[in-house]
């Protein structure tokens, strides 16, 4: 059945919409913190999907972040509206830079990604008037005033949002430019795919993605501050579950943040000292046994319509 993965969404998303409602608050934060690098995760690959490798996401999340924080405090915005001002900086940011630094490619692009988070940082950190410096900004409350169960609903509202947006690349003629580009970016300018033009597009699309995430992130812990709002943990831990569940898919970087973000809690519980050393072995095993993910050591055929 050829719309079985919406079935699936719809089911899931019906499951999950009362789950406040027996679930008690360590299970509610879980599954906010799991969602949240889910989409993370989500926008990586999308980008991934062009064969372009970014390790940006810190970078853009935590612009999302400081806009939102900013744009609430000092602009008045309300904060939903100041969570989708988050995406439309770190979107136009990308675009501007994109612009730019989407003329290099392969790890040349990768490394220039990388240092996006840490010139984020330093810029944020030496305008302290503005952002708080060092110390960062603390809001006066969390959205919804920390209520956990509208919480929830709103970062499962993004979730389905980034599900919803990874379809769309999967089943457009998106997906056809993206695949040539990864594929070989010679044939597809002969075939007159604007390979950069797509590789522009979906930077600013992606970034904008991890810009909203950066923003509901800021708003529901209600602060923000250099070292946590572009924490590396931001790329490595959404590049992992997109690795670990399966590439250029929607199913994989979903499957792979409920599995390594369950794990990451058991470990936790048993070995809270050394869960991290834990957590990387099973990574690098998984690269390595099955680099396809887990969607590949199913054969499941998630990349096409």
């Amino acid at each position: 059945m050829k719309n079985w993965r919406w079935l699936a969404y719809i089911i899931a998303l019906v499951l999950l919409i009362p789950f406040p409602f027996y679930a008690g608050p360590y299970p509610m934060s879980l599954a906010i913190t799991i969602l949240i690098y889910m989409v993370l995760a989500l926008s990586w690959d999308m980008l991934l999907r062009s064969g372009q490798l970014s390790f940006g996401i810190a970078g853009f999340f935590g612009i999302g972040g400081y806009a939102a924080v900013l744009s609430h405090l000092n602009l008045g915005l309300p904060p939903l509206p100041s969570i989708v001002m988050g995406g439309v900086l770190a979107g136009g940011l990308a675009l501007v830079i994109g612009s730019v630094v989407l003329q290099l490619r392969g790890m040349y692009f990768a490394i220039v990604t990388l240092a996006l988070a840490e010139i984020f940082r330093v810029v944020v950190t030496n305008v302290p008037d503005l952002t708080g410096g060092h110390e960062g900004t603390v809001l006066p409350s969390a959205i919804f005033s920390g209520d956990s169960t509208r919480t929830y609903w709103l970062v499962l509202t993004v979730a389905a949002g980034g599900i919803v947006l990874s379809e769309v690349f999967q089943r457009s003629r998106i997906f056809f430019a993206l695949t040539s580009i990864r594929d070989d970016e010679i044939v597809a300018k002969s075939s007159g795919i604007g390979v950069f033009k797509w590789l522009v597009i979906v930077f600013t699309i992606t970034s904008a993605v991890q810009g909203v995430v950066g923003g509901s992130y800021a708003q529901i812990y209600g602060f923000v501050s250099p070292e946590g709002s572009f924490s590396v943990d931001f790329t490595l831990l959404p590049l992992a579950m997109a690795v670990f569940g399966g590439m250029h898919t929607t199913w994989g970087p979903v499957i792979g943040a409920v599995l390594l973000g369950l794990s990451a809690e058991i470990l936790k519980l048993y070995i809270p000292y050394g869960h991290l050393i834990v957590y990387g072995v099973l990574i690098v095993v998984a690269i390595i046994f099955f680099p396809k993910g887990i969607v590949g050591i199913f054969g499941w055929r998630l990349t096409s319509k």
